[in-house]
């Protein structure tokens, strides 16, 4: 069976490039990340008519998934993965369960006859992306979906589970379903804050997930929001430290925070210790969008966990595949994987 889960909100991507004129109409900002308002529903139509946009697999954690498989596949490990998530029965929803299957993903999703898959609309503008979701089906994710057998095979088998802060708006019922599981078995729990406004919006249900996670990832800007809103302070550094710190239901083992700042050093806290990890910079020329990037860095990361690697491979693994990611269009998995644990 899997040695690594997932369990996210699986959403279509419709990524497009546009200028500043769309931004402004819609009122989002660059390198952000928020849930569909009723101002943003016309964005997608507007995409699909007017953009050619391209339609890529995505979703946070699936995308972690898929790029975490694409590096145990080139080191001979097939079949390591799985994805749980809420589709609709419709062609979006086929898409996804296609792309992850052919990634070699073992994705058991929910299915809601109801209501569409959801989708997110990507907009790239010099590199830089904007995301807005409209979860749509991935917000009917249901704790009862645990209680199916294929469901308890997958979460039993798995050593090492992954979900996202953007599941912490649908269904902490299920998050816990998981983490408790990994509490009582000694597993491996890897926990995301994923945007600003989950941190700020969802601080109660950030506070409930925190103590469960023995890796906790973020960016530069969701540690300075969460520096901010818990008196923190600025430094990073000492962002990282309190966090690593604060009270944590496993004491089996110390929690670990990864911080990523884009081309910046990673920072890495664990046991009072921080180190930085510098990132090598990629030409402007080859970028093609940041849309991705933290999840393949993620992916990276937990392909060097399963692989039984010291943190500082495993951060090497997550700058790997980020740089890869970049370098097409949102997180598709072009070419067989090429990096060596």
């Amino acid at each position: 069976m899997v040695s690594l889960m997932g369990m996210g909100n699986p959403l279509l991507d419709i990524s497009a490039d546009v200028g500043q004129d769309i931004l402004d109409k819609y009122d989002v900002k660059m390198d952000n990340a928020i849930l569909a308002e009723e101002k943003h529903v016309p964005i997608y139509k507007e995409l699909v008519d007017n953009y050619s946009p391209q339609y890529i697999a995505g979703g946070a954690t699936q995308n972690s998934i898929r790029v975490a498989q694409w590096i145990m596949t080139a080191n001979g490990k097939t079949g390591e993965t799985a994805y749980m998530g809420c589709v609709g029965t419709d062609g979006y929803g086929k898409q996804l369960e296609d792309c992850a299957a052919e990634d070699g993903v073992k994705v058991h999703y929910m299915k809601d006859e109801s209501t569409p898959t959801g989708t997110c609309a990507v907009l790239v503008k010099g590199g830089e992306r904007s995301l807005i979701a409209n979860l749509a089906a991935a917000n009917n994710f249901k704790p009862s979906h645990l209680e199916t057998a294929e469901s308890k095979a997958i979460y039993e088998s798995a050593s090492v589970y992954y979900i996202a802060g953007f599941f912490l708006t649908v269904s902490v019922d299920s998050l816990k379903i998981v983490a408790e599981h990994a509490l009582a078995n000694n597993k491996t729990f890897c926990l995301n804050l994923s945007a600003p406004f989950i941190i700020d919006f969802f601080g109660d249900q950030v506070a409930t997930a925190l103590e469960y996670a023995d890796y906790l990832f973020c960016n530069e800007s969701e540690a300075a929001a969460y520096g901010k809103k818990h008196g923190l302070g600025e430094d990073l550094k000492e962002v990282a430290l309190k966090i690593a710190a604060s009270p944590k239901k496993n004491s089996a083992r110390p929690r670990t925070v990864i911080f990523t700042q884009g081309s910046s050093s990673t920072i890495v806290a664990c046991n009072g210790k921080v180190e930085e990890y510098a990132v090598e910079p990629l030409p402007k020329e080859q970028l093609v969008d940041t849309n991705g990037a933290g999840d393949a860095f993620v992916g990276g990361f937990l392909a060097g966990l399963l692989g039984k690697k010291e943190v500082g491979s495993c951060v090497e693994a997550g700058h790997w595949a980020a740089r890869f990611i970049i370098q097409q269009s949102g997180c598709t998995l072009s070419k067989a994987c090429e990096y060596k644990l």
